[in-house]
């Protein structure tokens, strides 16, 4: 496989870029929890030639002329999809997490209605409601946090505030809360205070899929997720959904429409225009891997690898949130470690030791986001490369050696020494060649 036959003479500088880019992740050890490494037939597809068309609307209902085949992918994506899931509808077409977000509150819900979000101090995402996104700004937010003792979320508090506040949808899902959730007591939620019930999987699809978490699709009305992170897919989104409405008389009385077709008219015309079909073929390309007996193995390889870690780093002193994981996610709590307000200075300390993490927020942290008090870590991407427990222990010593230090970079380097041998034994696109 080749990627830049043309671009090393057409764009110099570009071609740089991206091979200093490839050796930066071959030597590095990547931990942020939401990226991870794509097969290299996913790359393929994305960068085919199905960059080149143009598709306004859905298969077989098209507004441009010559999409026969890109008809045939898109269709395959979303049997796959849905397969891959059990769900009974699916759209694509989404381009990332975020839109995906933002259709369903668009499809669904009025400006100014009520919902019910996870606070992104306590792990939950942007567009559930931070007052900065047009979760926040075009809709009203009430959020549920974790619990101060357990740092974990508690259904029963959940259920008095739905009961109390009355939403009309309820969010369930996770960006930085290294615990399972419990879908199903979600949807009772919802179902009992005729609320929508959303929930957002963009970084367990991969662990759902492989029956390593709780699938949503069987409880919630609508369920978004990206297709990149845990699923290994490129970076993009998509939507599954029921077919029938359960709430169609309360909210949506003057509409024909049932629950997919509102979903898929949010989607297009009323928020996106023409999809990307280049990464639609992507998409199908990794829910077919996905589709495979070896992904199960995948998906259960990422919760022993983080588990391992998470023990890993309390056995030298490292305090974690809720104490451990039961995901892919493992969130540090640097405060007790005298590092209160300095992410930043540990995220920077790391990278200098080839260990890519980012800064996080705590649950209830008195330190501004932009310099928080935590570490969020994932284990996607290095179960991708094919290390397991065992590796788990070098990574978590690297860690707690930079962190216990409070960011030395003396200690820094010596940590990087020991990393670059780790990943030499883990290549990243074995027989990949760049250059052509």
């Amino acid at each position: 496989m080749s990627l830049m036959n043309n671009l090393s003479d057409s764009d110099p500088i570009i071609a740089d870029a991206i091979l200093r880019e490839l050796k930066r992740q071959e030597e590095g050890v990547e931990l942020i929890p939401s990226e991870n490494y794509t097969t290299k037939a996913v790359l393929q597809a994305t960068g085919s030639i199905f960059t080149n068309k143009y598709s306004e609307g859905y298969p077989k209902k098209r507004y441009y002329g010559g999409n026969e085949i890109v008809d045939e992918v898109e269709i395959l994506a979303i049997e796959r999809a849905k397969e891959l899931f059990g769900a009974e509808h699916a759209n694509v077409q989404p381009y990332s997490g975020s839109p995906a977000n933002q259709a369903v509150f668009f499809a669904l819900l009025n400006l100014k209605d009520n919902f019910l979000g996870f606070n992104l101090t306590s792990g939950g995402h942007l567009t559930h409601g931070s007052h900065v996104n047009f979760s926040g700004k075009n809709y009203t937010c009430i959020s549920y946090d974790v619990d101060k003792e357990t740092e974990m979320i508690d259904m029963d508090v959940v259920r008095k505030l739905a009961i109390q506040e009355k939403p009309k949808m309820i969010i369930s899902g996770l960006t930085a809360y290294s615990r399972a959730i419990d879908f199903k007591a979600f949807q009772e939620i919802a179902e009992e205070v005729d609320a929508y019930h959303l929930a957002d999987i963009s970084h367990i699809a991969g662990l759902v899929v492989g029956g390593a978490h709780q699938n949503p699709v069987p409880y919630a009305d609508v369920v978004t997720t990206t297709t990149h992170k845990s699923l290994r897919g490129p970076r993009g989104a998509i939507i599954l959904t029921k077919l029938e409405d359960r709430l169609h008389d309360l909210y949506h009385p003057d509409s024909k429409k049932n629950l997919a077709q509102l979903i898929d008219s949010a989607v297009f015309p009323g928020l996106q225009g023409g999809p990307h079909d280049n990464v639609n073929a992507a998409k199908a390309v990794a829910f077919n891997d996905a589709l495979k007996p070896e992904f199960k193995t995948y998906a259960h390889q990422i919760v022993k690898n983080a588990k391992t870690l998470a023990d890993e780093l309390m056995s030298h002193g490292i305090k974690l949130v809720t104490n451990g994981t039961d995901n892919h996610l493992i969130l540090i709590d640097m405060r007790p470690h005298g590092l209160t307000g300095e992410g930043k200075l540990i995220q920077n300390a790391l990278d200098e030791a080839a260990i890519t993490v980012n800064k996080n927020t705590v649950p209830y942290d008195p330190a501004s986001p932009f310099n928080p008090s935590g570490i969020r870590l994932g284990t996607p991407a290095i179960t991708s490369r094919g290390m397991k427990e065992s590796e788990m222990g070098v990574i978590a010593k690297g860690l707690a050696d930079v962190i216990n230090s409070k960011g030395d970079l003396e200690v820094a380097k010596k940590v990087k020494s020991t990393i670059l041998e780790l990943t030499k034994q883990f290549p990243l696109y074995p027989g990949l060649s760049i250059l052509g």
